[in-house]
Parts: C-alpha cells; structure tokens; sequence
C-alpha cells in the first residue's frame, strides 16, 4: 500500500520515524490507548542478532510514522538499558529518525564524534508469521543524553504498516513532532542538529529542527511545560505532536475518559498517567 511506501525516506531526506514510551505493563498501557480510539498492534517481542533482546513491544501504527510502546522482559544488556530510562520518569524515552542508508548514517556518526554502536539488525515476528526487519544506529546514552536516540532503516514496512493497524477512530493520522528538554536548548539544539544533519532554527522560546517529514523542538522545561502542560527535568523527552482530522473530537473522547486536557497556545495537550507517560499535543 502506498502508506507503506511513504514510509522510506527518499535518499538525503530524514523522516521523525517514531517514538517509544517504556512502560512496565504493556497490556495496561496498549489498553488505555485503544480507550482512546488507537488500534495497537499485538505483542512481539525483539530479537537482535539472532537472539532475544530482552524487550517486547506493542505499536501504534500512523499514516506518518508510529508510536511504539515498549517493556523491558528479560534480564539482558538491552532491557536494562531500558529499566535505568524509566528510573527517571514516565512517559516518552526514545525518539527514532528515519533514514534510508542507515550504514551511511553510521559512518556519518561517527565521523562526527558520535561513536555509535555496531549496527544492529532487529527482527520481530508478527502473530501471522510475517517478520518485520530493519537496522538501527545506536550511540552511546552520554551522546544523547536526553533518552534513546536512534536512527532506523525500515526494511519491511509494508509488513506493520497495513489498513488493518492504521483504522484509528480517533482521526489520529501522524507523528508530527517531538519535544525535547534541555537545560540549554541552543546547545543541545546544536548537538541535536549534528546527530540529524539539520540546521536549528529559532522558534520564539525554543530552537527547532525540521526534517523531511516532521520537527523536533528543543526548550527548557519551564517553556515546554507551557506548551504541554508538564515536562520532566532535562534531560529529557517531554511528549509530542499528533495529526488529526478532529482534533476536538479526540480531546473531548480523551476527556470523557478523565485524561487531563488541557488548552495551550498549540492545541489540546492531553497529560496522560503513569501506565504511558508524556503527553499528547493535539
């Protein structure tokens, strides 16, 4: 389908591919998004380099990018990783750029300091037997120090992104942009641009990056809590921008479930509790 097709970057471009809350309970969390008219995708769990990586997740599939949920299962280098990033807050803990060459990537990386990992190739198997594959870059957490920040190639998005996982109710329709807390947001803008090969921008309080597809913005948390609502302490990732086709409807659904919405001068920011974390920009 040609929403899968939209889903690799044409080469030179970056896509704000997705994001990932950390979560302890994934059939908690996966329920309270289904409350609010998401379809979420049955669990699988990773597999890395042939063997279990110790985390399992549900996702949110979007017509731009997804949303993942994500829980540490095992006792492994990986989930541990994980566990030490929710010690800290709840909510969103990774942030995802897509790209399609992620070798170039890594080279690019660490040409520039970055000292990214050996590239990884992840696989999970879906209920149907189908397998989803794709590459990631990791660096180490000093480099980016605001949570899990990574690139991916998709190798199989035709795989994941089907009219079954994307028949929302809520017109929810994609991954519009991602909040990032700093003590410094021209500093860590700066970082933030080298790591992605943007150029930050001013943006009234906060320093923005855009992408093919998609924005990061960076600020302190006294200026992203104005924005969202609340933010944790930097470093951090305070929460992000939803698409929507109706956007009241969906803040009045997540009201009548007794989610904290609240109007800002950027929409309907929707504080959601400790079994996801973060919040909704709508």
């Amino acid at each position: 389908m040609r929403i899968a097709e939209d889903q690799q970057p044409a080469p030179g471009e970056l896509y704000l591919d997705h994001v990932a809350h950390f979560v302890a309970d994934l059939g908690a969390a996966a329920r309270l998004a289904e409350s609010a008219g998401f379809v979420v995708t049955p669990e699988s769990a990773h597999r890395a380099q042939g063997a279990p990586a110790g985390t399992s997740n549900r996702c949110i599939m979007l017509e731009r990018g997804y949303i993942e949920i994500l829980a540490p299962t095992l006792d492994t280098p990986n989930a541990q990783r994980v566990r030490q990033r929710m010690a800290r807050y709840d909510g969103v803990h990774l942030a995802c750029f897509g790209t399609p060459d992620a070798e170039a990537e890594h080279r690019r990386l660490a040409e520039h300091g970055f000292e990214p990992e050996p590239l990884v190739d992840l696989q999970r198997t879906l209920e149907t037997g189908k397998r989803v594959r794709f590459s990631v870059v990791y660096v180490p957490p000093a480099k980016m120090p605001e949570g899990r920040v990574q690139y991916v190639q998709q190798l199989t998005p035709e795989v994941i992104w089907n009219a079954a996982s994307l028949a929302h109710a809520n017109g929810v329709t994609g991954l519009e942009a991602l909040y990032v807390v700093a003590e410094d947001p021209p500093q860590a803008a700066a970082r933030w641009a080298r790591f992605a090969g943007l150029l930050p921008r001013p943006d009234g309080a906060l320093v923005r990056l855009d992408c093919a597809r998609g924005q990061v913005f960076v600020g302190t948390q006294h200026h992203l809590a104005e924005i969202l609502g609340t933010a944790p302490a930097a470093p951090g990732l305070a929460g992000y921008r939803l698409g929507c086709r109706h956007p009241e409807a969906f803040a009045a659904r997540c009201t009548g479930l007794g989610l904290a919405v609240r109007r800002t001068a950027a929409g309907h920011a929707v504080l959601l509790p400790a079994s996801l974390g973060g919040v909704w920009l709508i």
